[in-house]
Protein backbone atom coordinates (compact mmCIF):
# COMPACT_ATOMS: atom_id res chain seq x y z
CA UNK A 1 0.00 0.00 0.00
CA UNK A 2 1.24 3.52 -0.78
CA UNK A 3 2.19 5.58 2.24
CA UNK A 4 -0.16 8.44 1.36
CA UNK A 5 -3.04 5.99 0.90
CA UNK A 6 -2.22 4.38 4.26
CA UNK A 7 -2.40 7.78 5.96
CA UNK A 8 -5.66 8.50 4.16
CA UNK A 9 -7.47 5.22 4.96
CA UNK A 10 -6.44 5.49 8.61
CA UNK A 11 -8.01 8.99 8.72
CA UNK A 12 -4.63 10.41 9.71
CA UNK A 13 -4.51 12.90 6.84
CA UNK A 14 -5.89 13.51 3.37
CA UNK A 15 -3.52 12.54 0.56
CA UNK A 16 -2.55 16.16 -0.02
CA UNK A 17 -1.90 16.64 3.71
CA UNK A 18 0.15 13.45 3.70
CA UNK A 19 2.28 14.71 0.81
CA UNK A 20 2.95 18.00 2.61
CA UNK A 21 3.87 16.17 5.81
CA UNK A 22 6.32 13.94 3.93
CA UNK A 23 7.95 16.97 2.32
CA UNK A 24 8.27 18.51 5.78
CA UNK A 25 9.97 15.33 7.06
CA UNK A 26 7.17 14.72 9.59
CA UNK A 27 6.55 11.07 8.61
CA UNK A 28 8.78 8.12 9.46
CA UNK A 29 8.55 4.44 8.48
CA UNK A 30 10.33 1.98 10.74
CA UNK A 31 12.31 4.83 12.25
CA UNK A 32 13.48 6.28 8.93
CA UNK A 33 12.23 9.60 7.53
CA UNK A 34 9.96 8.85 4.57
CA UNK A 35 11.42 10.21 1.34
CA UNK A 36 8.30 9.89 -0.83
CA UNK A 37 4.54 9.96 -0.30
CA UNK A 38 4.15 7.08 -2.78
CA UNK A 39 6.52 4.84 -0.80
CA UNK A 40 5.22 1.25 -0.71
CA UNK A 41 4.65 -0.05 2.83
CA UNK A 42 3.14 -3.05 4.57
CA UNK A 43 0.19 -1.60 6.54
CA UNK A 44 0.32 -4.38 9.12
CA UNK A 45 4.05 -4.90 9.68
CA UNK A 46 5.60 -1.49 9.07
CA UNK A 47 5.62 1.10 11.88
CA UNK A 48 4.46 4.49 10.63
CA UNK A 49 4.72 7.63 12.75
CA UNK A 50 2.98 10.85 11.66
CA UNK A 51 4.05 14.06 13.40
CA UNK A 52 5.37 12.08 16.36
CA UNK A 53 2.22 9.93 16.74
CA UNK A 54 2.22 6.23 15.80
CA UNK A 55 -0.45 5.33 13.25
CA UNK A 56 -2.41 2.09 13.68
CA UNK A 57 -3.86 0.46 10.59
CA UNK A 58 -7.60 -0.16 10.81
CA UNK A 59 -9.64 -2.10 8.30
CA UNK A 60 -12.75 -0.11 9.28
CA UNK A 61 -13.65 3.07 11.12
CA UNK A 62 -16.27 3.56 13.84
CA UNK A 63 -17.28 7.10 14.84
CA UNK A 64 -19.49 7.96 17.80
CA UNK A 65 -21.41 11.20 17.17
CA UNK A 66 -23.69 13.27 19.39
CA UNK A 67 -26.18 14.27 16.71
CA UNK A 68 -27.67 17.79 16.91
CA UNK A 69 -31.04 18.83 15.56
CA UNK A 70 -31.32 19.86 11.92
CA UNK A 71 -29.01 17.20 10.43
CA UNK A 72 -30.30 14.25 8.42
CA UNK A 73 -29.02 10.71 8.83
CA UNK A 74 -27.79 10.18 5.29
CA UNK A 75 -24.64 10.40 3.20
CA UNK A 76 -26.12 13.12 1.00
CA UNK A 77 -29.26 15.23 0.84
CA UNK A 78 -30.35 17.89 -1.59
CA UNK A 79 -31.98 20.08 1.03
CA UNK A 80 -30.50 19.69 4.51
CA UNK A 81 -26.96 19.11 5.87
CA UNK A 82 -26.12 15.49 6.66
CA UNK A 83 -24.39 14.18 9.76
CA UNK A 84 -21.24 13.69 7.65
CA UNK A 85 -20.95 17.48 7.41
CA UNK A 86 -19.95 17.45 11.09
CA UNK A 87 -16.73 15.52 10.32
CA UNK A 88 -13.46 16.84 8.85
CA UNK A 89 -12.53 16.04 5.25
CA UNK A 90 -10.09 13.26 6.17
CA UNK A 91 -13.10 11.27 7.43
CA UNK A 92 -15.67 12.21 4.79
CA UNK A 93 -13.54 10.64 2.05
CA UNK A 94 -13.64 7.23 3.76
CA UNK A 95 -17.12 6.21 2.66
CA UNK A 96 -18.67 6.47 6.12
CA UNK A 97 -22.44 6.16 6.53
CA UNK A 98 -24.89 6.25 9.47
CA UNK A 99 -25.57 2.90 11.13
CA UNK A 100 -29.32 3.31 11.35
CA UNK A 101 -31.26 6.54 11.23
CA UNK A 102 -32.33 9.29 13.57
CA UNK A 103 -34.99 11.73 12.43
CA UNK A 104 -33.84 15.21 11.45
CA UNK A 105 -34.82 16.71 14.80
CA UNK A 106 -33.99 13.67 16.97
CA UNK A 107 -30.83 14.10 19.01
CA UNK A 108 -28.16 11.91 20.48
CA UNK A 109 -25.98 8.90 19.87
CA UNK A 110 -25.22 7.91 16.30
CA UNK A 111 -22.69 5.41 15.02
CA UNK A 112 -20.98 6.21 11.71
CA UNK A 113 -18.92 3.52 10.00
CA UNK A 114 -17.65 2.13 6.71
CA UNK A 115 -18.23 -1.45 7.91
CA UNK A 116 -21.32 -2.54 6.02
CA UNK A 117 -21.45 -6.09 7.36
CA UNK A 118 -21.30 -5.02 11.00
CA UNK A 119 -23.89 -2.26 10.43
CA UNK A 120 -26.25 -4.75 8.78
CA UNK A 121 -25.89 -7.16 11.68
CA UNK A 122 -26.40 -4.47 14.33
CA UNK A 123 -29.60 -3.32 12.65
CA UNK A 124 -31.00 -6.81 12.06
CA UNK A 125 -34.15 -7.41 14.17
CA UNK A 126 -32.85 -10.95 14.81
CA UNK A 127 -29.94 -9.53 16.84
CA UNK A 128 -32.28 -7.66 19.25
CA UNK A 129 -29.71 -4.87 19.72
CA UNK A 130 -31.32 -2.45 22.17
CA UNK A 131 -31.63 1.28 21.52
CA UNK A 132 -32.61 3.56 24.42
CA UNK A 133 -34.17 7.01 24.09
CA UNK A 134 -35.02 9.85 26.43
CA UNK A 135 -38.45 11.16 25.49
CA UNK A 136 -41.07 13.70 26.39
CA UNK A 137 -44.70 13.42 25.31
CA UNK A 138 -47.31 16.10 24.84
CA UNK A 139 -49.74 14.45 27.28
CA UNK A 140 -49.27 12.16 30.32
CA UNK A 141 -49.30 8.43 29.65
CA UNK A 142 -51.54 6.11 31.64
CA UNK A 143 -50.37 2.76 33.03
CA UNK A 144 -52.76 1.03 30.63
CA UNK A 145 -51.12 2.82 27.70
CA UNK A 146 -47.67 1.84 28.96
CA UNK A 147 -48.83 -1.76 29.21
CA UNK A 148 -49.98 -1.67 25.59
CA UNK A 149 -46.64 -0.12 24.65
CA UNK A 150 -44.76 -2.99 26.32
CA UNK A 151 -46.86 -5.59 24.50
CA UNK A 152 -46.34 -4.05 21.07
CA UNK A 153 -48.61 -1.62 19.23
CA UNK A 154 -50.33 -1.70 15.86
CA UNK A 155 -49.32 1.37 13.83
CA UNK A 156 -51.45 3.27 11.35
CA UNK A 157 -50.20 1.18 8.43
CA UNK A 158 -51.07 -2.08 10.19
CA UNK A 159 -47.53 -2.95 11.26
CA UNK A 160 -47.37 -4.58 14.69
CA UNK A 161 -44.27 -3.50 16.57
CA UNK A 162 -42.20 -5.78 18.75
CA UNK A 163 -42.65 -5.28 22.51
CA UNK A 164 -40.86 -2.12 23.68
CA UNK A 165 -40.02 -1.12 27.22
CA UNK A 166 -41.09 2.23 28.60
CA UNK A 167 -40.01 3.70 31.96
CA UNK A 168 -42.03 6.71 33.04
CA UNK A 169 -40.68 9.57 35.11
CA UNK A 170 -42.86 10.84 37.99
CA UNK A 171 -44.40 13.50 35.74
CA UNK A 172 -45.95 10.77 33.57
CA UNK A 173 -44.94 12.64 30.41
CA UNK A 174 -41.26 11.75 30.07
CA UNK A 175 -38.90 8.85 30.63
CA UNK A 176 -36.92 6.23 28.71
CA UNK A 177 -38.07 4.05 25.82
CA UNK A 178 -36.13 0.94 24.76
CA UNK A 179 -36.54 -0.59 21.30
CA UNK A 180 -35.06 -3.69 19.68
CA UNK A 181 -36.07 -2.59 16.18
CA UNK A 182 -35.97 0.70 14.31
CA UNK A 183 -38.84 1.25 11.91
CA UNK A 184 -39.35 4.61 10.22
CA UNK A 185 -40.39 7.24 12.81
CA UNK A 186 -41.22 4.30 15.09
CA UNK A 187 -41.41 5.99 18.48
CA UNK A 188 -43.34 8.94 17.09
CA UNK A 189 -45.78 6.59 15.38
CA UNK A 190 -46.17 4.47 18.52
CA UNK A 191 -47.12 7.56 20.51
CA UNK A 192 -49.49 8.64 17.73
CA UNK A 193 -51.24 5.27 17.99
CA UNK A 194 -51.97 6.24 21.60
CA UNK A 195 -53.36 9.64 20.49
CA UNK A 196 -50.26 11.35 21.87
CA UNK A 197 -47.24 13.12 20.39
CA UNK A 198 -43.48 13.14 20.97
CA UNK A 199 -42.09 16.61 21.76
CA UNK A 200 -38.48 15.58 22.56
CA UNK A 201 -36.43 12.54 21.59
CA UNK A 202 -32.76 11.75 22.26
CA UNK A 203 -31.01 8.43 21.77
CA UNK A 204 -28.77 7.72 24.76
CA UNK A 205 -27.52 4.21 23.96
CA UNK A 206 -27.13 1.82 21.06
CA UNK A 207 -26.24 -1.73 22.06
CA UNK A 208 -23.14 -1.52 24.29
CA UNK A 209 -22.48 2.12 23.35
CA UNK A 210 -23.63 4.88 25.71
CA UNK A 211 -23.66 8.58 24.89
CA UNK A 212 -20.68 10.08 26.79
CA UNK A 213 -21.72 13.02 29.01
CA UNK A 214 -18.58 14.94 27.99
CA UNK A 215 -19.42 14.73 24.27
CA UNK A 216 -21.27 17.96 23.45
CA UNK A 217 -23.97 18.21 20.82
CA UNK A 218 -22.38 18.06 17.37
CA UNK A 219 -19.11 16.61 18.69
CA UNK A 220 -17.70 13.22 17.73
CA UNK A 221 -14.84 10.84 18.42
CA UNK A 222 -13.59 7.46 17.26
CA UNK A 223 -14.63 4.47 19.34
CA UNK A 224 -12.10 3.30 21.87
CA UNK A 225 -10.63 -0.16 21.31
CA UNK A 226 -12.90 -1.48 24.09
CA UNK A 227 -16.01 0.08 22.53
CA UNK A 228 -15.08 -1.25 19.11
CA UNK A 229 -14.65 -4.76 20.49
CA UNK A 230 -18.01 -4.49 22.30
CA UNK A 231 -19.88 -3.37 19.18
CA UNK A 232 -18.32 -6.19 17.13
CA UNK A 233 -19.41 -8.70 19.79
CA UNK A 234 -22.94 -7.30 19.69
CA UNK A 235 -22.98 -7.75 15.91
CA UNK A 236 -21.45 -11.22 16.09
CA UNK A 237 -22.59 -12.80 19.37
CA UNK A 238 -21.85 -16.26 18.00
CA UNK A 239 -18.13 -15.39 17.66
CA UNK A 240 -16.78 -15.51 21.22
CA UNK A 241 -13.25 -14.52 20.16
CA UNK A 242 -14.13 -10.94 19.12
Amino acid sequence: MRLDKFLSVTATATRSEAARAVRAHRVTVNGEVAARADLSIDPIRDRVVFGGTPVRYRAHHYILLNKPSGYVSATEDGKDPTVLALLPEKYTVLGLFPCGRLDKNTLGLMLLTDDGDTAHRLLSPRRHVEKRYLFRAEHPLTEEECSRFRQGLVLEDGYETKPADIELAPDGMSGVITLVEGKYHQIKRMLQSLDNRITYLERISFGPLTLPPELSRGEWRELTEEEEAAILRAANPENKEI
